[in-house]
């Protein structure tokens, strides 16, 4: 009987969850020591259990659930870190603030752009630029706002361009071609700094986002072109090919990298085809006058 339960108790200790060791090795030190007193006819009157560890009494804070004293380097650290929170909070709110004001430039462009159109459809070009004239004292006011925001953070222009970017790039094409529907000529890098308001020490015009905008200007003449064609102004088709030459050959004095940029020059090329294609199909019928066929030479 004695035996028997020894057995058995040496099986469920071996069987125990908290043995580590698929193959646990008897360890009569790891096991609790069994005293028992027999009765006369042989029969177990009483088991009495008495464990005893070989590990060290003493445990550590982190098995007591307790917090050890806090090192230098972890405080270190963790100032570290609350610093880069409150960094990446107000960037996120500068970034919101910007782009808040970027998406009213983009809703006043759209405006702009849909008086523009108006050009395609054999409205006077004086009443289509005065429509569109009106947003440019918008888009200035919105700029300033812009560049208050900018200045805030000084050293900080390059950080947030991109959320702004494309709205100016849409806004100087649109601003050079009113300009080229008045006068003919190319909007300038200074003038388009000066109808915004723009200063170029503090907030000014980025040369990039000038020569995209003048490349997405030049998109829309050949459509001009076109039109006018359809609605018997011969003389067009001339003028604005000599334009786009001139225009062309001016970018090609500048070493563009293979980047956006480069790939927008390279549609003005294809833009440049479709305007000499009209402008011979006028010459060859004949249709255009001495002055437009004196233009050319």
């Amino acid at each position: 009987m004695q035996s028997a339960l020894r057995n058995a108790l040496f099986s469920a200790i071996s069987l125990s969850p908290s043995s580590l060791n698929p193959n646990p090795i008897y360890n009569p030190l790891n096991f609790p020591l069994i005293r028992n007193s027999v009765s006369k006819n042989g029969n177990v009157s009483r088991l009495t259990f008495r464990c005893y560890s070989s590990n060290n009494s003493t445990t550590s804070p982190m098995a007591t659930g307790g917090e050890g004293p806090s090192s230098p380097t972890s405080e270190k650290l963790e100032k570290q870190f609350e610093d880069f929170r409150n960094q990446l909070e107000d960037y996120g709110t500068l970034r919101e603030r910007i782009r808040t004001v970027a998406t009213e430039i983009e809703s006043t462009t759209r405006l702009m752009y849909s008086y523009l159109l108006l050009v395609h459809q054999t409205r006077p070009i004086p009443e289509v630029l005065e429509k569109a004239k009106g947003q440019i004292n918008v888009l200035r006011e919105l700029f300033s706002r812009l560049a208050e925001i900018i200045l805030e953070c000084p050293g900080q222009y390059y950080r947030y361009h991109g959320d702004w970017r494309s709205e100016m790039q849409t806004v100087v094409s649109l601003l050079a071609f009113m300009h080229w529907l008045e006068t003919g000529t190319l909007l300038l890098h200074t003038e388009a700094e000066e109808k915004l308001g723009l200063n170029s020490s503090e907030f000014g015009l980025d040369v990039e986002d000038y020569l995209i905008g003048i490349c997405f200007m030049s998109n829309e003449l050949p459509r001009y072109v076109v039109n006018q064609v359809t609605t018997g102004d011969y003389d067009c088709p001339c003028k604005v090919l000599k334009f786009l030459t001139d225009l062309h050959a001016s970018f090609r004095m500048l070493n563009l990298r293979n980047d956006f940029l480069r790939k927008k020059f390279d549609g003005m090329k294809y833009d440049l085809r479709r305007v000499e294609e009209v402008y011979y199909d006028v010459k060859i019928r004949g249709l255009a006058t001495n002055e437009g066929s004196n233009g050319d030479k």
